[in-house]
Formats: C-alpha cells, structure tokens, sequence
C-alpha cells in the first residue's frame, strides 16, 4: 500500500490511530490523535480513507471544549466517605507508660510511678467526658498487669462508661479502650 504525508492511518493489532507526519524508507512515524509521535513499518498499518483530519477523530476540538466546560462547572460536592473501620477508631490516645509522663523517674518509687499514672488517667478520663469525647484508649502496657487493675477498679468508678481491651491488632495486649456514654441522666 502506498502511503504519504498527511495520509490518516489505522494501526493493526493495536487501538491506535493518526496522521503520517514522515516516511523512511519502510519506517512510517505517525502522529496519534493524543499528539504522541510513534514509528511502525509500512506492514503494520493500514490508510484510512473516511478520516481526513482530526477534527474527526474521537475527540474533536468541538467535543474536547464541552468536555472541559462540562468538567468546570460547579457540581454536586461529593461527601467523603469514611471507611467503617475508621469510623469506629479511637478519637484519643493515652499513653501512660511513666517515660511519656514524667521527665525522668529516678528517684520514684513504684508507689509513686503508679500515683503518677492513676492520677493522669483520672484527669484525661474527666477531661474527655467534659469533652464529650466517645472513646479514648489507654496505653498502659503489659507488665504485671498492676496499672490494668487499677485502671479497672477507676474506670468501675463511674457510671456513664464502659471499657474492654482495645484492638488487639493495633495495641497488643497492653491497651483498655474506655467508651463513654454520652447522655447518661443524673438524678
């Protein structure tokens, strides 16, 4: 088949499609519709009588310009979906290992490193409910399991929450996830 400059062409065996912008020898470069440059031998394409210039490809500058116009109008917003798993994450974290507490506990006694921790569990935990906070996590760690226990006997303390073990995946076993009740009524 005899092709020239400017002739439209059609690839076979691919989606391609565009005008011959140079010929060498058996090597033909075409210029696709998407404005790339690409070379096949004279074999691998085929002329293209019905098309004669872009215009009829199948994005025409008329069809490209209301593409684009269409994509600049202002729409519906699209609301961000949130993943269930996300939804029901932990909205607070608190680590009560005495090394995020504390500067330094040299010189604290057990009694003391535990008072410490106790004491800001009490103040977070009053914190998240003057908050209206729903969940909170406490990092506690593993240890002797002494912090769990007593961070079990304050937490039995109050009436509007309830606490489990928190996502085993994400904290191992050294975290309690406390859920907050929000409209408890007081008498």
């Amino acid at each position: 088949m005899k092709f020239k400059v400017n002739d439209f062409v059609l690839v076979l065996d691919e989606n391609l499609s565009g005008h011959i912008k140079s010929i060498a020898g058996n090597t033909i470069s075409i210029e696709t519709i998407d404005g790339f440059l690409l070379d096949f031998e004279a074999e691998e394409l085929v002329k293209d009588t019905s098309k004669s210039d872009f215009s009829t490809g199948v994005f025409s500058h008329k069809s490209l310009s209301s593409v684009l116009d269409e994509k600049e109008k202002p729409g519906r917003r699209k609301s961000v979906r949130v993943k269930p798993k996300e939804r029901f994450e932990p909205t607070m974290e608190v680590d009560l290992h005495i090394n995020q507490l504390v500067k330094s506990s040299r010189g604290m006694s057990n009694h003391d490193m535990l008072t410490t921790q106790l004491d800001t569990a009490r103040y977070k935990l009053d914190w998240a409910i003057s908050k209206r906070i729903q969940k909170i996590v406490f990092i506690h760690g593993v240890g002797e399991g002494v912090l769990k226990m007593e961070l079990e006997y304050l937490f039995g303390r109050y009436n509007n929450v309830k606490y489990y073990d928190a996502n085993y995946q994400k904290y191992g076993l050294g975290a309690t996830e406390v859920y907050i009740y929000q409209n408890v009524s007081v008498n």
